[in-house]
């Protein structure tokens, strides 16, 4: 089993994320992801905001499972399940 494949698909679901919390952002809000971080938080919605970013994850899973790249789909898991958790906190 190869340690970097799965480092790798957790990274590539936390960018993921990013990517689909900052498109959601732009497309969807005035907010800004960056410079609107403590307001996000201040008003309770950043935790469902990281929900909604996660759902490109789903893509890139199947994308990998596509590519019999298991272990990358593994980590990409693994990368939503700590942000679920996360999530909770937020």
């Amino acid at each position: 089993m190869k340690k970097t494949d799965l480092l790798i698909g957790f990274f590539i679901g936390l960018v993921t994320t990013f990517i689909g919390s900052y498109l959601f952002l732009k497309t969807q809000t005035e907010y800004d992801l960056i410079e609107d971080f403590s307001i996000l938080k201040s008003e309770g919605i950043l935790g469902k905001v990281v929900a909604l970013g996660a759902v490109l994850n789903i893509i890139i899973f199947f994308i990998l499972l596509k590519k019999n790249k298991e272990l990358m789909a593994r980590g990409v898991v693994m990368a939503t399940i700590i942000l679920a958790i996360t999530t909770m906190f937020l």
